[in-house]
């Protein structure tokens, strides 16, 4: 059986934005507040970076838990992984995440130019110029059977999707969150309904979870 390629968590405004400009290395997601945008993933008793007992259970937690389930590797443009652009200046620079990046898994970063992999803990970065039906297969091979996540931005999330590759989807919708401007997965979701089956969700949180799929 194929690996699928699934989507968790991705988190918009109500415009549709994942990330606003002016994206750094101080502000990963521009100008947008991410303490505002994943307050409602941050509240579960699942969230990994809780350091305090408690957290919330029910809907929110469920998605929050299962964002690792079966997952052999992931795929992110090379904005999630650091704000650099153009050819890469400093090799140094291995991602917003430290020495133990949440991953666990072989990551493929899809970028124009290429540098030598390397592995921090339990995950390897791999940098590819790949078309995203190619970076697939690249990562379904790394996978050892399990399913491949695609991590973002939106508009990486956004060009498999406009490829037909994206087995299932889920977004978070912040319905009090106006971006404006940035890095935009769609003006509607109702744009994908003539490819996938869509339901809307509302968590008592205030998001709204669309969940899609073929």
């Amino acid at each position: 059986m194929t690996s699928l390629l699934r989507v968790h968590n991705l988190t918009v405004s109500a415009d549709g934005f994942g990330a606003g400009e002016g994206q750094s290395l101080e502000r990963p997601f521009g100008y947008a507040d991410p303490g505002e945008m994943f307050a409602w993933a941050g509240a579960t008793a699942s969230w990994p970076n809780r350091t305090d007992p408690g957290g919330s259970r029910g809907l929110d937690d469920y998605m929050t838990r299962d964002f690792g389930r079966d997952i052999g590797a992931e795929i992110m443009g090379r904005g999630k992984f650091g704000p650099q652009t153009g050819p890469w200046e400093d090799l140094d620079w291995q991602g917003w995440w430290g020495d133990e990046p949440p991953f666990g898994t072989p990551v493929l970063v899809l970028t124009h130019h290429p540098r030598p992999s390397f592995t921090l803990g339990a995950t390897t970065f791999h940098f590819t110029d790949a078309a995203p039906a190619v970076a697939l297969e690249q990562a379904r091979a790394a996978a050892g059977g399990g399913d491949v996540r695609l991590g973002g931005g939106p508009t990486t999330v956004r060009s498999f999707l406009d490829a037909g590759l994206v087995d299932t989807l889920h977004v978070a919708e912040c319905p009090d969150v106006r971006l404006g401007r940035g890095s935009r997965l769609w003006t509607s979701p109702d744009e994908l309904e003539d490819r996938y089956h869509h339901e809307a969700v509302p968590s008592p949180s205030g998001v709204v979870h669309h969940l899609f799929w073929r």
